[in-house]
C-alpha cells in the first residue's frame, strides 16, 4: 500500500523534491519528510548537508581558497587555516547531525516492517487455518457426513489383503 504524492497535492509544499521527484513513497518515508519539512533546523541542516555534498560545494571552494590564497594574504596564510578549520567543524557536526537523523529513519522503517511482518505473519496462519477448515468441510460434503477412518499401515510380513 503506497501513497501517490500525485494523489495528495499538498505534501508537493512540503516534501523535499528528491522524494517528490520519484513518485510513491512508503508511508514512513513520507511520515519522515514531513517532519522533517516542519522543524525550521532540520531544513536548515538538510539544505547545508545537501549543499556540503555537493560538486558545487567543491568547485566554490576551490576558487574561493585560490582567490584568498593568490590575492588576500600572505604565506602562509594564517587566517585562511583558521577558516578552514572552523569550516571542517561545522560541516563534520552536520554530516554527524545527517546521520543521526538517517540512523533514526532507519531504525523507524525497521520497524515498521518487522511490526508490518508480524501482521502479515498472523494474517497468513490464520488464512492457512480457514482454508484447512473449508477444505475439510468439502470433504466432509462430498465424501458424506461418515467420519474417514484412519489408515493403518499393515505389519511387516503380512500379506497385504
Amino acid at each position: 500500500m503506497s501513497t501517490s504524492t500525485a494523489a495528495t497535492p499538498h505534501l508537493s509544499s512540503i516534501l523535499p523534491r528528491h522524494i517528490l521527484a520519484t513518485g510513491d513513497h512508503h508511508p514512513i518515508v513520507l511520515a519522515e519528510a514531513k517532519r522533517r519539512a516542519a522543524s525550521v533546523q532540520l531544513r536548515i541542516a538538510d539544505a547545508v548537508t545537501a549543499f556540503a555534498g555537493s560538486m558545487r560545494f567543491v568547485y566554490l571552494h576551490a576558487v574561493v581558497f585560490a582567490g584568498w590564497m593568490l590575492f588576500f594574504e600572505p604565506s602562509p596564510w594564517p587566517t585562511l587555516t583558521l577558516v578552514v578549520s572552523l569550516e571542517a567543524i561545522f560541516l563534520s557536526t552536520f554530516v554527524m547531525i545527517g546521520q543521526n537523523r538517517q540512523a533514526g529513519f532507519q531504525q523507524a522503517k525497521a520497524d515498521h516492517d518487522f511490526k508490518m511482518s508480524d501482521q502479515e505473519l498472523l494474517t497468513n496462519t490464520e488464512l492457512t487455518r480457514r482454508v484447512h477448515e473449508l477444505t475439510k468441510e468439502i470433504h466432509a460434503h462430498i465424501v458424506g457426513a461418515a467420519p474417514v477412518a484412519p489408515v493403518t499401515a499393515a505389519p511387516l510380513g503380512s500379506p497385504a489383503s
